[in-house]
């Protein structure tokens, strides 16, 4: 591990260090910190959330626009989606399986951001949550606050609860998430099993920014012909994800755009994936795809003609 962290450190991530190999953390910890020196800077490491003059520019132009007071309304105004997914190698006793999706939370944006996004999770009816990265509003800085407001939203969340990290998040969050019972997959996989029948729930570590995904390695103990979801941040490694054999895609990253023209038009979507995976249900050869829009919001708390969501998938047997 880096040398520079303290022995608390040092010692928090030790288990995970055994388990997804001290070579893999040593790197994404060198990301994070030279991520860090870098905020804001030139291209090819210039991203928009990372920009400190973007947020001041945004609100200052929502502002002379007469757009901002109802783009910040709009951040409260969060909407429960559903969505039928049907997927050939779904086992019989998995049909209506429903799977919670929450993407992109950005938990820390303000006290009444995350007391509306409790009370829409509160009574939603499913079998598993998965949480597709982004926690923090920031992409430095502490994760404490976002990890208290984690704490929060995670005691009206039902079990089992599965999460990658997003382009925002820093892997010293892992081991107090997990504390949490929020396992965190890190190229890795999880197996749930039902009425003796097995589906297995794979995910990535962040794809965009950090570049630390590694598809191969979360399917490795996947049996070709099982029916296995893959849980990424960001939509980009669809393509992977469908040479792997993976049934099923859900991501996040885009906010389907966040502030978008009328009809809901993206302006931008921060992501390298085609256009038509920004948002909402899609496909890319036999592969069935979700990409949220997001809880929360990044850079500047409005959303414009894309409203926050969270999302039920349910799950059933695509017709032979």
């Amino acid at each position: 591990m880096p040398s520079e962290l303290s022995d608390a450190d040092r010692h928090e991530l030790a288990p995970l260090a055994e388990r997804v190999g001290a070579d893999f953390l040593r790197r994404r910890l060198e990301l994070e910190s030279r991520h860090a020196v870098r905020v804001g800077a030139a291209p090819p490491h210039f991203h928009l959330e990372n920009s400190r003059a973007a947020a001041t520019l945004l609100r200052i132009a929502l502002t002379v626009a007469g757009l901002h007071g109802r783009g910040r309304r709009n951040v409260l105004r969060i909407q429960v989606r559903h969505n039928a997914v049907k997927l050939a190698t779904l086992p019989a006793p998995f049909e209506g399986y429903t799977l919670l999706h929450l993407s992109d939370l950005h938990l820390d944006l303000s006290e009444p951001f995350l007391l509306r996004l409790i009370e829409c999770v509160q009574g939603l009816a499913y079998d598993l949550c998965v949480l597709t990265g982004d926690f923090r509003f920031r992409t430095f800085g502490s994760s404490l606050p976002a990890l208290d407001a984690l704490a929060r939203l995670r005691s009206h969340l039902r079990p089992p609860v599965y999460a990658t990290l997003g382009n925002h998040d820093s892997i010293r969050m892992v081991p107090k998430m997990e504390a949490l019972d929020v396992r965190v997959l890190l190229n890795e996989t999880a197996t749930v099993e039902r009425e003796g029948a097995t589906l297995h729930l794979a995910g990535i570590d962040d794809p965009h920014y950090f570049g630390t995904h590694d598809i191969r390695r979360a399917a490795q103990d996947i049996p070709r012909d099982a029916c296995a979801i893959l849980l990424s941040h960001a939509p980009e490694p669809y393509a992977e994800a469908a040479r792997a054999g993976f049934a099923l895609m859900l991501c996040g990253h885009t906010h389907g755009g966040q502030i978008c023209l009328p009809g809901g038009v993206p302006i931008i979507t921060e992501s390298r994936a085609p256009r038509a995976f920004a948002k909402g249900a899609w496909r890319f050869g036999s592969l069935v795809g979700y990409t949220s829009v997001g809880c929360g919001s990044s850079i500047v708390d409005v959303r414009l003609n894309c409203l926050p969501e969270v999302t039920l998938h349910r799950l059933g047997r695509a017709a032979a």
